[in-house]
């Protein structure tokens, strides 16, 4: 794994953009227009702050608000679409946003991690020594083998142990949370080698430091 290559890599595009949908059908009438207005997302110790108001949808006589979903700057609205009708799914416009150290952070980690994926959609949990071993001393401390079991699905009231098949290792990074589903084919749990435990820590430290937020 390149750190520089990686890095350069999300310096050269540190943004997404991210198509802004009508959720149902209806009128559609924008409330902002201009291309580079700034956006924020939901906000507040817990998301109880809506985003910027977009554009409204109104569908029998009941105006419903689009809102920005995450911080960024307004890229392109479609204009044409003002005063009409569309259906739901119909792209209005795309916000820019900007990538946070930590997105950058974990799209890294992605790359370099070995992803133990779920096998089916279900909730997912830790055996019990394993979580107590995380609370007790974090993620890290958990060292992982091919064959050992560590995880309970639970499915349609049944629950089944899981065993880990994947490199040696240790514990990296956690992708679930207690009493969420989790669909088939999402990573559960990310797995560095121990060899490799100092150059992902160099990443994650290049990044904090290096990486330029953007309002």
């Amino acid at each position: 794994m390149n750190v520089k290559q990686l890095l350069e890599k999300f310096k050269e595009s540190p943004y997404e953009l991210i198509d802004v949908t009508a959720p149902h059908t209806g009128r559609v009438d924008f409330v902002l227009t201009e291309p580079g207005s700034k956006l924020v997302g939901p906000h507040g110790a817990f998301l109880e702050k809506p985003g910027t108001l977009m554009a409204t949808l109104e569908r029998e006589k009941n105006k419903k608000p689009i809102r920005a979903t995450m911080n960024g700057v307004l890229e392109s609205v479609d204009q044409n679409l003002a005063g009409t009708f569309v259906q739901a799914g119909t792209r209005l416009g795309v916000i820019r946003h900007y990538l946070t150290s930590k997105e950058v952070i974990d799209r890294i980690l992605k790359e370099a991690l070995y992803l133990f994926p779920a096998p089916e959609r279900a909730k997912y949990y830790f055996i019990p020594e394993i979580d107590k071993k995380m609370r007790a001393s974090g993620k890290n401390a958990v060292e992982v083998t091919t064959g050992m079991e560590m995880f309970i699905m639970s499915r349609m009231k049944r629950e089944t142990a899981l065993t880990y098949d994947g490199p040696d290792g240790k514990v990296y990074a956690v992708y679930f949370k207690l009493g969420e589903n989790v669909e088939g084919g999402q990573p559960l749990i990310g797995v560095c080698p121990g060899e490799q435990l100092p150059l992902i820590q160099d990443v994650v430290n290049r990044v904090r430091s290096e990486w330029e937020e953007h309002d």
